[in-house]
């Protein structure tokens, strides 16, 4: 008997590095074919080309785009090649969405000291990315019919949504935003059977914490704060958002969900590690 399609899909924003990267290869490992939509110069082609060829790896396909995932012409042109795929491979549906697009200013929104405070321009640019562009994929997904009954989606937060820390307003706005539309969707795609969720990693050494100032002390801080004594890993919040795409996690729904083994429940100072 001939074997039919593979039409179940992971759509990732942000597929290239850190959560986005370690996701594809987990829901590969799960029989998703991936579809990763990413940002990225040559210099770091060739670890694209790494973690697609890891995916590919377990059996799958990949379909990447090196585009801006929040530019609407290229959202377009993207979901236009996505619906054309489905139709050339007679069936297809995202099965998941996850939103992990890490692009932001860091920058005081008051500055002091003669440093440059936050603009208008980069403070919207921030949110649009890093928020926003959330509403704006599902959106079409859902208006474009690619995403049917039983379908996920998750967003990327963090512990900053909630904390202080040195010129991380910008990013902290964006992300409260983005955990507020988790809920309003939730509520609104519940009918549909869509489940939507943020998922609060714990500190994790990615690319995008490495470009958070006093990020070493950060770090230090949640080894001591974690009852593990060590920092979240990708691979782990991965794991747990190919358990939430499972065929048992659709009834959790507009919540935020921590994967940081406990560390959010230690509370100290990250001050003590400064200099």
């Amino acid at each position: 008997m001939e074997s039919l399609p593979n039409t179940k899909y992971g759509l990732i924003l942000g597929a290239s590095s850190g959560f986005g990267a370690a996701t594809g290869i987990a829901l590969a490992k799960r029989g998703y074919n991936i579809i990763g939509v990413h940002l990225d110069r040559s210099a770091t082609i060739p670890e694209v080309e790494r973690v697609r060829s890891e995916i590919e790896s377990h059996g799958v396909t990949t379909h990447f785009f090196n585009v801006n995932a929040a530019d609407a012409a290229k959202r377009g042109e993207v979901l236009d090649e996505i619906g054309n795929l489905f139709a050339e491979n007679s069936g297809g549906t995202i099965q998941l969405l996850l939103h992990s697009l890490a692009f932001g200013t860091l920058r005081p929104l008051v500055p002091s000291g003669g440093e440059k405070g936050v603009t208008q321009s980069q403070l919207e640019m921030t949110l649009d990315v890093m928020a926003n562009s959330l509403v704006y994929w599902t959106q079409e997904i859902v208006g474009r019919g690619l995403m049917g009954e039983g379908g996920r989606i998750l967003a990327l937060t963090s512990s900053g949504s909630r904390h202080v820390l040195p010129n991380y307003g910008p990013v902290s706005a964006a992300k409260s935003a983005l955990e507020s539309y988790c809920r309003q969707l939730a509520f609104e795609l519940g009918s549909q059977q869509i489940s939507v969720n943020a998922i609060e990693a714990g500190v994790t050494d990615t690319p995008a914490l490495r470009k958070i100032p006093g990020n070493e002390a950060i770090i230090e801080n949640a080894r001591k704060r974690n009852p593990n004594k060590r920092l979240t890993t990708a691979e782990e919040v991965a794991k747990i958002i190919g358990l939430i795409a499972s065929e048992d996690g659709g009834w959790i729904n507009g919540t935020t969900i921590r994967v940081d083994g406990g560390e959010s429940i230690v509370e100290l100072d990250w001050r003590e590690n400064q200099a």
